[in-house]
């Protein structure tokens, strides 16, 4: 019999499992099976968690991708909260090559950095123009042939009022640099929660859900302000395609069954006004 891998048993639970409480289910998988930690913690998307920087006052969100082990790195400031020990930070940063990566301590090269520093700024434009309030986030990292980052974007309804809403956005991009033309691979996820409670005898509604969409395209780029433009109209497509698929395919399928079990009017005056329908299209066809 084949050997199941604990990894893949993991991930398919935790795809079955409510994703709006799917931070609690990957805690409790850690502590059964420790030596997937760090696996797990790469590969699941959970929902964005807000910290205040210390240096600025600001919001930041918390990912793997601005961690190292119980620190994250604050994208205002560039430090990590709990500050790093000198054996921890000696762990990552500036390799020999003049690479680095997301975590153990890694901080972006002074270009990267700079250009971290402008998406952040833009994204906040962003955030409030399309959110109206919310959290963004944005880091980078060196890689050997380009650099990458992750756009982090969260929302959460006014609380105390009947209806409770949280929507998180995670776009992992790379961006591979060839010459004057660069080729960007983007990942997105969408982390949508939704909750409202109707009181009295009809109960409550509880409605969540993730959705994981990719799209790679070669741009063209002049300086590294072109990057940020260009990351800003990938992401912003993707969000906008999201949200439609959201909104008309999953509600649209979510009515179209409540329809089938409970009509609003007649299911008797439903049956002839398609049937007088039938009827015209008919004589018209004639």
């Amino acid at each position: 019999m084949e050997a199941v891998d604990p990894f893949d048993s993991a991930l398919d639970l935790l795809r079955r499992l409510n994703p709006k409480h799917t931070s609690d289910h990957l805690n409790s998988i850690i502590s059964l099976a420790p030596d997937l930690t760090e696996d797990l913690l790469a590969s699941v998307d959970q929902p964005l968690t807000v910290k205040r920087c210390r240096d600025t006052g600001r919001e930041y969100l918390l990912c793997d991708y601005n961690r190292d082990g119980d620190s994250y790195r604050s994208p205002w400031s560039n430090k990590f909260d709990p500050p790093l020990d000198e054996a921890g930070a000696g762990a990552g940063g500036v390799g020999a090559a003049g690479s680095e990566g997301a975590g153990e301590g890694a901080i972006p090269s002074e270009r990267v950095r700079r250009m971290e520093v402008k998406a952040n700024e833009a994204f906040d434009v962003y955030r409030e123009l399309y959110y109206e309030g919310g959290v963004s986030s944005v880091y980078f990292w060196n890689l050997d042939d380009g650099f990458a980052g992750v756009v982090l974007l969260k929302k959460s309804s006014t609380p105390g009022g009947s209806s409770q809403g949280v929507w998180d956005s995670i776009h992992v991009f790379e961006a591979i640099e060839r010459g004057r033309t660069t080729h960007y691979k983007l990942t997105s996820t969408v982390i949508l929660s939704l909750s409202a409670a109707a009181g009295g005898s009809l109960g409550d509604m509880d409605l969540s859900g993730n959705m994981t969409r990719q799209v790679e395209q070669d741009l063209p780029v002049d300086t590294d302000d072109s990057h940020i433009a260009n990351v800003g109209r990938l992401v912003e497509d993707m969000e906008l395609k999201m949200r439609n698929l959201l909104q008309e395919v999953y509600f649209g399928k979510a009515r179209d069954v409540v329809g089938d079990l409970r009509s609003v009017g007649s299911l008797s005056e439903g049956a002839r006004d398609r049937e007088t329908q039938r009827e015209i299209i008919g004589s018209m066809r004639r």
